[in-house]
């Protein structure tokens, strides 16, 4: 898991995306152009929470979330999402 320096405010959680699947099952390459959008990752951290939500999710937690969920950020060369908790569809 990644180590980096950024902890989120209130109900907001940063995301490590997964990578896109470069193949298809039956093994066909899928080019850059073609590739989907991940919904999928790995929980970074964590924020407290707020007096009306409470956390649900945890470090190390393997999520799936909207297509156009959260915000698009990049520290230190790999890209992150930030989002809000509600914003997160299910735990895997």
């Amino acid at each position: 898991m990644s180590k980096v320096n950024i902890k989120p405010l209130e109900d907001r959680v940063l995301i490590e995306p997964q990578e896109a699947e470069e193949k298809t099952a039956s093994g066909i390459i899928i080019p850059d152009s073609a590739k989907e959008k991940p919904q999928k990752g790995t929980v970074i951290a964590v924020g407290p929470g707020n007096k009306d939500v409470t956390m649900d999710v945890k470090d190390g937690d393997t999520v799936l979330y909207g297509k156009y969920a959260g915000t698009e950020l990049s520290v230190d060369g790999k890209d992150y999402l930030i989002m809000r908790q509600s914003d997160i569809l299910a735990k895997v």
